[in-house]
């Protein structure tokens, strides 16, 4: 059997040795890099996530301007009509600007999704209705609303305000 000998083994060890040196040189180099990737990835992760909260905080801030846009030129027929009634006496033609003024705000709340809650006629629900008082009227059922003191609104599906009304009792 031949063996290696001894003298082949000793010039063998220092290429291997320096091959390993170099591999671990290689590696360190490689996690080095991965490790810088890692931190620039994390800082960018961190400036997005600066930007997206301020982003989301002016957002926030700012949220309510198309409805104050669209609010202004109601605002504008309001202080004509009370330039208009300084000026005149005429109260029916003061009542419709009024009563103009007052669809226009309906119509632009709808616009951005608030709606009307219905009232008169209907059973009382306790949801979306504020009893302020009961009263026995002829010809109406116990627990109907029979009138509105002041109208409830709803945004969406969320009550905004209920409804103030006067619920009907038995007689």
């Amino acid at each position: 059997m031949n063996e290696p000998e001894a003298e082949d083994v000793r010039d063998e060890s220092p290429a291997v040795f320096e091959a390993a040196d170099q591999s671990a040189a290689e590696s360190h180099d490689e996690t080095a890099e991965l490790r810088d990737r890692v931190l620039r990835l994390q800082a960018e992760l961190e400036n997005f996530r600066k930007r997206a909260r301020r982003e989301f905080d002016e957002a926030q801030r700012y949220r309510e301007i198309d409805l104050l846009r669209d609010l202004l030129p109601v605002l504008d027929n309001l202080l004509r009509a009370v330039d208009a009634a300084e000026k005149t006496a005429d109260a029916d033609s003061l009542r419709a600007g009024f009563r103009m003024t007052a669809q226009q705000i309906e119509k632009l709340l709808g616009s951005h999704g608030c709606t009307t809650i219905e009232t008169d006629g209907t059973p009382f629900d306790p949801a979306v209705h504020d009893a302020i008082q009961q009263l026995a009227v002829p010809g109406a059922a116990a627990g109907t609303v029979v009138a509105t003191a002041s109208r409830g609104y709803r945004l969406h599906d969320r009550v905004v305000r209920p409804a103030q009304v006067i619920v009907a009792t038995e007689h």
